[in-house]
């Protein structure tokens, strides 16, 4: 059922539907995603900065890395590269591209069409601006395509892709540690549910600690790899783009499924598209939303042009034969570190998917519970069972085989996208506008602050727009100048 669905999801609409509209993005934003690249990295310097109880733009940043780096980045690029031959990477690299584009925009509309709650906790994602910022166009259709949203991000994240994620890592440290499937499982659903019982400030608590180890730490061994193979890797590179183009088919299925496969597992490692970071982005403290569409874009260039390619490096420098039909997912990529450093590499990918994992399974719960508030609006006794539900299917992907948790996890992202793409093409506009008012705003050479008197128009909620004290000050500065300077 799954192969019957995804067929016409991936290999009719997606594969014409996902690249254009990043592209479309990326031509009309000027290339929003190269023009604000070294800003980017000022993320860093503000990583402890907090000016208010909502989670950090940094916080953010962290969760929804967590989310993209993980099995995505080790079992996915292996999957990638194992049924669509090195030329899967270049399509990888293609959607992540132009997804830091699409990550911009959906992440920054988010943010302007956030909403804070009665309890004080803030919501947002695609869910909130269909419904407030299509009402107009959609009328009494955009509650129905937002509920759609809210139940394929449930079923997706809350469900699917934390099935797949506990499969990735029970098949690491089995074959790591030789480790019973079902024993990891409920090891690892003991540990996740004693930090998404403690809501979501214990989740951002922990993975803004969580995923700088677990990335740095998996990126300068890769480095290290590399390093010592530095002579080859131009080659191991050259060998991805010939193969994209099939002009070494021998290695691959052909142009079309690595074109398949780089673009299905490239959306499922970064996400751009999904409408799922967007639903972390919006609940961060920015002064302006196209902050947080900048430093969500960044996420996606750390998540595949970064660590998906070097994945795939290793694999490709190993010698390992990626067409043995013994060797899939996670344990390539194991089989693979191995050749390179020895046969610790097996526990060094386990411990690191571990951590990957774990990370996303936070992820995937905070996205879970958002989808939930859309309908119950914080209701605990929901969240609770959502919670056990969620322990459940952990343990349930340590139970499953490779075939089925991508089948699953693929039909249910290639709807999401398809209902998300097609409210972040109605809402362009509002996201040209936003990115526009922040580009002015830096050409005259002062900090970008939203005043939501400007957005007066859309059905946008003020109170989320609190500023913090000397944010405040600084807008109410700006709006006494506007008069003298009209």
């Amino acid at each position: 059922m799954f192969a019957a669905i995804n067929a016409i999801i991936w290999g009719k609409i997606l594969l014409f539907v996902l690249i254009p509209i990043g592209l479309w993005f990326t031509i009309r934003s000027r290339f929003v995603q190269v023009r604000h690249f070294t800003e980017m990295f000022s993320i860093f310097g503000q990583a402890f900065e907090r000016k208010t109880d909502q989670p950090s733009s940094f916080q953010a940043l962290a969760l929804s890395v967590a989310g993209r780096v993980g099995a995505g980045n080790i079992a996915g690029v292996a999957v990638a590269i194992a049924l669509g031959g090195p030329g899967a990477i270049f399509w990888m690299w293609l959607v992540g591209l132009v997804g830091m584009a699409t990550s911009f925009f959906e992440c920054s509309i988010a943010q302007l069409f956030k909403r804070r709650e009665a309890s004080g906790n803030f919501r947002g994602g695609p869910a909130f601006y269909i419904q407030h910022g299509l009402k107009k166009r959609l009328g009494a259709a955009a509650p129905i395509l937002a509920g759609t949203y809210s139940i394929l991000l449930l079923v997706a994240f809350g469900f699917a892709f934390n099935v797949l994620q506990s499969y990735a890592v029970t098949t690491s440290l089995n074959g790591a540690f030789g480790v019973p499937a079902p024993a990891v499982g409920v090891v690892l659903a003991v540990i996740v549910g004693v930090v998404i019982f403690g809501g979501v400030s214990r989740i951002t608590r922990v993975v803004e600690v969580v995923v700088p180890v677990m990335a740095i730490s998996y990126i300068l061994l890769v480095l290290f790899i590399l390093a010592t193979r530095i002579t080859e890797v131009p080659m191991a590179l050259w060998t991805i783009v010939e193969s994209a183009f099939g002009l070494n088919e021998a290695v691959a299925g052909g142009i079309g499924v690595a074109l398949t496969q780089g673009i299905r597992r490239g959306l499922f490692s970064n996400e751009a598209g999904l409408g799922s970071a967007p639903n972390v982005a919006a609940v961060a403290y920015v002064r302006h939303p196209a902050r947080q569409g900048i430093v969500q874009a960044f996420s996606v260039f750390i998540d595949t042009l970064i660590i998906c390619t070097c994945t795939a490096s290793i694999i490709l420098l190993s010698g390992v034969d990626i067409n043995d039909p013994n060797i899939d997912g996670v344990l390539l990529t194991q089989i693979s570190l191995a050749a390179h450093v020895g046969d610790w590499a097996d526990e060094f990918v386990a411990f690191a998917l571990m951590l990957f994992v774990f990370s996303s399974i936070m992820y995937n719960y905070f996205l879970g519970e958002n989808a939930l508030d859309f309908f119950v609006k914080d209701n605990k006794l929901v969240f609770n069972i959502f919670r056990i539900a969620t322990l459940g299917f952990v343990i349930v992907g340590a139970n499953i085989d490779l075939s089925a948790a991508f089948g699953f996890a693929d039909a249910a992202m290639g709807m999401l996208a398809l209902v998300n793409l097609f409210a972040l093409v109605l809402l362009f506009p509002i996201g040209l506008r936003v990115m526009r008012d922040f580009d002015a705003q830096r050409r005259n050479g002062v900090r970008p602050v939203l005043d939501p008197l400007d957005y007066q128009d859309l059905d946008i909620d003020e109170s989320a727009w609190t500023l913090s004290e000397d944010d405040a000050a600084y807008l109410a500065e700006k709006r006494a100048k506007m008069p003298s300077e009209t």
